[in-house]
């Protein structure tokens, strides 16, 4: 692993030094997958939520993962190689009402056939909007990803929009519906960069070569 700086739960800076980020590929089927055997990172959540923010924001990059003006039109899984030691992974993004219904029914049997095998899988970062409680498809997710004992840390992202004073009613609304204790959430903002430092420190111990699977367990931009 690269060398790693600071405290790992420090709010807004990132442990780790983000020495190469690479698109490697996209794919719809495991056929497509890459065979190099790294540990990966999944990342989930509804079109729309900042996915895509966020994932740029970790890796101290802009244009890494392109952001779109139109929800949904992330369609496949596209990986990126990170320092040559791990993968993440941007699943599409679910929920959003306007994408044809053939594309959503291809997109969960594609999704679940990736979460349920992919033996590479080190973790899910599952990301909901902390503005609204989590939707019946973020709480559906979520239960789906215990149920199938895939290790996941919940994301509350977009926090720049709420004050720090009004926060504690939506942490503890999310967590009512998802079942868990509030400070078992990452507040995160890819605007003020908070909540940066917390998350690596949750994805860290799954990607060192030391820590087990969870399933058995440059700057190139991809399509979103």
């Amino acid at each position: 692993m690269n060398p790693v700086a600071g405290d790992p739960l420090a709010s807004s800076e990132s442990p780790l030094v983000i020495q190469s980020a690479v698109f490697v590929t996209s794919a719809v089927a495991p056929q497509g997958y890459p065979k190099e055997g790294l540990p990966e990172v999944a990342f989930a959540g509804r079109s729309n939520v900042g996915k895509s923010s966020l994932i740029n924001a970790i890796l101290g990059r802009k244009k890494l993962v392109r952001t779109s003006a139109t929800p949904g039109r992330t369609q496949t899984l596209n990986f990126f190689r990170i320092n040559d030691a791990f993968l993440f992974v941007d699943l599409p993004g679910y929920g959003y009402a306007k994408v044809p219904q053939k594309v959503r029914e291809q997109w969960g049997p594609m999704v679940e056939k990736y979460l349920s095998s992919r033996k590479e899988l080190a973790g899910l970062v599952h990301i909901m909007d902390l503005r609204h409680p989590p939707t019946a498809d973020d709480v559906q997710l979520w239960n789906w990803l215990q149920a199938n004992g895939i290790r996941t840390v919940p994301v509350l992202t977009k926090a720049d929009k709420i004050p720090r004073g009004k926060r504690s009613s939506h942490l503890h609304a999310a967590a009512r519906s998802l079942g868990i204790r509030s400070e078992e959430f990452v507040v995160f903002s890819a605007v003020s960069r908070e909540g940066v430092g917390e998350l690596w420190g949750k994805i860290l111990p799954w990607v060192s070569r030391q820590a087990p699977s969870s399933t058995s367990t440059t700057d190139n931009g991809a399509p979103s």
